[in-house]
């Protein structure tokens, strides 16, 4: 069955009865197209961060319940659900989308662009969509608005899952899919499988990818603080240099992936993004802190980055008679997205119907991470990606997630919001006695 998987050939395996639910959902999909698209550019337009989705979730909440849905708010901190329970009985299944934006100045040329701006850290921001949640948010309120519309079919519940603070709740705050567990979304009713979508501005639009297993990357984000002695900048040698030491560390870390890493099983990567010392051209400062992320696929390469992190970066302060502390984690930790074998096998047919074989493809692992995630480990899952590159584009071109000309092509949303659908209906049906 791996090899059924690896060539993607799988045949879709559906009843008639299947089938004509699917057309119905399609129509249904077609018919609030463009309603989908408003949703997604008001919301494009109105981003807001991690714990602060007051206004997405009220605009949520508010759908939700002129459809007659069970709608819970608050859930981890600013979470919507809601509880469709079908004509039939069966499973209960969870869809899920990420509700929140990031602290990126939009430099699009759109008539919805995002002209927010807020605090993050202390600091004042421009603030974006800039990694798809808008439309993760508008296509599953398409897809709860096409399910409602085909309850007397359903054969089980569907839970919405509407989740904040996706890119990391703040500093000292809880949040995102761990509060979400945390705080029972799984239970009552207790969820058996889960489906969630991540739009990619890299991948041509009207394809879909995915991969069985570890199929996104563990996250520890770091801060490393190195301890000198400050001394005049023309007199360095009455210092011990917390930048130096703090260059020969990053340089240093590089080896881990290079020298200690297998890379014929796994990647990782380890990244400083942020360095922060010292006040004038002439003064060596006392104090460096360093920020950075780590990625992983195993536990095993996990605890070895975090053990090689540590040593490094305390022996080689020490070498200079400096001190160096890391944290790590710092303030997030997000476990590998794992899509559940057995489950991607089963629905892979479902995927291949809704967008056509050809435009189904198996994808290498993506060392960005993801807190769907947390619900995966408690539940089966499956997490799979949308392409909304407009055609003809070069992906190594296309302006990538997290950057201020990330755009997509909105014609994608009717396949998001019929592959959820079909995932849910498939399911639900293949369960039935």
């Amino acid at each position: 069955m791996k090899k059924f998987l690896l060539l993607g050939v799988a045949l879709p395996l559906v009843t008639a009865a299947q089938s004509n639910l699917k057309t119905d959902a399609a129509k249904r999909s077609e018919a609030i197209t463009q309603k989908v698209i408003d949703w997604r550019r008001d919301f494009h337009q109105h981003p807001e961060l991690g714990n602060q989705e007051t206004r997405t979730a009220t605009i949520i909440a508010k759908h939700l319940q002129s459809l007659g849905l069970e709608v819970k708010t608050g859930v981890a901190k600013t979470g919507v659900v809601a509880i469709l329970k079908g004509a039939k009985p069966g499973p209960v299944v969870a869809l899920r989308a990420d509700m929140d934006g990031l602290p990126v100045t939009e430099r699009v040329n759109l008539p919805f662009a995002s002209k927010v701006r807020t605090t993050y850290n202390g600091q004042e921001v421009g603030t974006m969509h800039a990694c798809g949640h808008d439309s993760h948010v508008a296509i599953l309120m398409g897809v709860a608005e096409v399910l409602t519309g085909m309850k007397k079919d359903l054969a089980g519940t569907v839970k919405f899952i509407f989740q904040p603070a996706e890119e990391g709740a703040p500093v000292g705050e809880e949040g995102g899919a761990e509060l979400m567990v945390k705080e029972g979304v799984l239970e009552n009713p207790k969820v058996e499988v889960i489906f969630g979508l991540h739009i990619n501005s890299q991948t041509p639009v009207g394809q879909l990818t995915y991969k069985p297993g570890g199929t996104m990357a563990a996250v520890n984000d770091m801060k490393i603080t190195v301890t000198g002695r400050q001394a005049h900048g023309a007199y360095p040698w009455s210092s011990i240099d917390p930048i130096v030491v703090s260059a020969q560390i990053i340089n240093n870390l590089q080896t881990i992936v290079s020298r200690n890493l297998n890379v014929t099983e796994n990647p990782g990567v380890v990244t400083i993004g942020s360095i922060q010392g010292g006040v004038r051209s002439n003064i060596i400062p006392e104090k460096v802190e360093m920020l950075g992320t780590v990625r992983n696929f195993t536990k095993e390469d996990e605890a070895m980055f975090i053990e090689r992190i540590k040593t490094i970066a305390t022996k080689t302060a020490e070498a200079a008679g400096a001190k160096a502390e890391v944290q790590i984690p710092y303030s997030a930790h997000y476990p590998v997205t794992f899509n559940d074998i057995a489950l991607t096998e089963k629905m892979l047919p479902t995927l291949q119907y809704t967008a056509g074989a050809d435009n189904v493809k198996l994808k290498p692992p993506v060392t960005g991470a993801e807190d769907f995630s947390f619900f995966q480990e408690k539940v089966p899952g499956l997490f799979f990606f949308l392409g909304a590159m407009p055609k003809g584009q070069d992906p190594l071109k296309a302006p990538s997630h997290h950057t201020p000309d990330f755009f997509i092509d909105e014609s994608s949303f009717n396949l998001g919001v019929k592959s959820l659908c079909n995932l849910t209906l498939d399911y639900m049906g293949m369960k039935k006695k």
